[in-house]
């Protein structure tokens, strides 16, 4: 017989009726049929594997599959608390090699609690794993436990390329805290010499051609994919194929105030209000001011981002992807005429607002989901403005700062301002931009009833320099300190404790990767 159905009220979609207890909503993008995946990255120091780690994660996140990263460096700083030198990572430091591997053993332990009981299905093992043995120390505990695994080696042999990214971001490492930059150049040079002695690269043509991978050579000029075993690792292989590393800004605004702005109501294809005419006037003369070479502006097909763009007197580009979240029955109404026509979607949509689907409309997850080429895209260009919509703007700039899907829907994304986004080292810096053209506020804040449901910083599975604050951390390691050789100090250092939880971030400030 068939079964019977139900409609869920919030994402209005089909579920059994046979009583049986609801599933756990594990996350809000693709479910994943096959066993969780444990993303290895491998490589010599300075080759961008945390930033690809990072950019990786937050991506995987913002499409909805809960992805972490455990980084070992962190594990081993936990564990001796004191960086001397390079003497650390000789090969021939025995005592020192005791605590890497066990620093190594502590993350994959993490890693396994993570996919196994924190209902996450994407692990990034953050480290240099550059032998063959540490490499296959990794398959056994992925095979023991049931895990897929896929390598990512970052291949760079371009020393110009190597020495700025240790100059713009390892010698602002906690390593290296208190040490005049000659010095610490120094001795990260000589700390990847002690790696280079013994690095085995992955070979796909012979020993490693049963493995999943992919190799990114010399920031991204060239690609070797191996044995591509999902969908999910052919998603990530595509992401890796579209970001680059050049200097880039990215300028996110809305369109200007509309008519049905003025008048409280939501959707539609409205044009522009005076105040927003006069603000497409003042986006030109910005846009003129910025002095911006190959300038790209891409709109919605809606009427109101159309003429904003008309002021700029540039060439721009329309994408439908851009339009605005779709209200379905809801569309052109005020928020008054949706409580009263409407009072029970008024109120699902204040209980979830990520999730919940307008009746033959869309959610935030729909959306996230519509602007994925968007992000492929953003990802691939230079410099470019993009004129948009409310929500459309908090899913993009959700992305860009790393903000979960409690957090996105409530994102402050004021008519008449201009966001500067300005990619860095392990994330994004933020500039507010305003107009000084006045408008209405179409801002809703989180209702006080929907404030005291779960913490949404418990639900966080990413953790990078722009992410909000994480609950306080337990110890992942014991201190091993005293159980190594220490070496004399670096000239010029004042070795300090390193704090073992990552600062929180605002959107309106930038902080040093470390």
């Amino acid at each position: 017989m068939p079964m019977e159905l139900t409609q869920s009220r919030i994402q209005k979609i089909w579920l059994p009726n046979d009583n049986r207890p609801a599933l756990p909503r594990r996350s809000c993008g693709p479910q994943l049929a096959n066993s969780p995946t444990v993303i290895v990255m491998v490589g010599l120091p300075a080759r961008g594997k945390t930033y690809i780690s990072k950019k990786l994660t937050r991506y995987l996140n913002w499409i909805g599959v809960p992805t972490k990263v455990f980084n070992v460096g962190e594990y081993r700083r936990e564990a001796v608390k004191h960086y001397s030198s390079y003497d650390f990572f000789r090969p021939d430091n025995e005592e020192a090699m005791k605590v890497r591997r066990q620093c190594a053993m502590a993350a994959l332990r993490d890693v396994k609690l993570y996919l196994t009981e924190e209902a996450g299905q994407i692990a990034v093992f953050d480290a240099t794993n550059t032998t063959r043995e540490r490499r296959g120390m990794i398959l056994n505990f992925a095979k023991e436990n049931g895990f897929k695994v896929f390598f990512i080696e970052s291949v760079c042999n371009d020393p110009n390329v190597v020495a700025t990214n240790v100059m713009e971001v390892k010698l602002s490492s906690p390593d290296y805290r208190d040490c005049n930059s000659t010095d610490a150049m120094e001795d990260f040079m000589k700390r990847i010499n002690c790696y280079q002695a013994s690095y085995q690269p992955l070979d796909p043509d012979d020993y490693d051609r049963e493995l999943s991978l992919i190799k990114v050579i010399d920031v991204g000029r060239r690609f070797l994919v191996n044995k591509v075993q999902d969908h999910i690792q052919s998603r990530i292989v595509y992401y890796l194929m579209n970001i680059h590393v050049q200097p880039r800004t990215i300028y996110l605004c809305r369109h200007g105030e509309s008519e049905f702005n003025l008048k409280g109501r939501i959707g539609g294809d409205s044009g522009l209000s005076n105040r927003g005419k006069k603000f497409a006037v003042a986006l030109n003369k910005f846009v003129e001011e910025q002095n911006l070479k190959d300038l790209k502006i891409w709109t919605s097909q809606l009427k109101r981002t159309i003429q904003t763009a008309e002021a700029l007197q540039l060439p721009y580009e329309q994408w439908k992807a851009l339009n605005e979240i779709d209200a379905g029955v809801c569309e052109e109404m005020t928020y008054e005429e949706i409580r009263e026509q409407h009072p029970e979607e008024f109120a699902l949509r204040d209980q979830d607002k990520y999730y919940y689907r307008y009746p033959s409309g869309e959610s935030y997850q729909d959306l996230v989901q519509r602007l994925e080429p968007v992000i492929m895209e953003l990802e691939r260009q230079e410099n470019v403005l993009v004129i948009c919509h409310q929500a459309v703007m908090r899913c993009l700039l959700a992305y860009f700062l790393d903000k979960s899907a409690d957090e996105m829907p409530y994102l402050k994304c004021p008519l008449h301002t201009v966001l500067k986004l300005t990619p860095v080292a392990y994330g994004c810096r933020v500039e507010s931009i305003s107009l000084n053209i006045e408008a209405v506020n179409t801002h809703r804040d989180r209702p006080e009833e929907a404030k005291k449901g779960p913490n949404p910083l418990m639900r966080r599975n990413s953790v990078t320099p722009l992410a909000s604050p994480e609950p306080t951390k337990k110890p992942r390691i014991n201190s091993l300190e005293e159980h190594v050789a220490v070496s004399p100090a670096l000239p010029g250092c004042v070795p300090q404790e390193v704090p073992t939880q990552m600062p929180g971030q605002n959107m309106n400030n930038s902080q040093k990767p470390s």
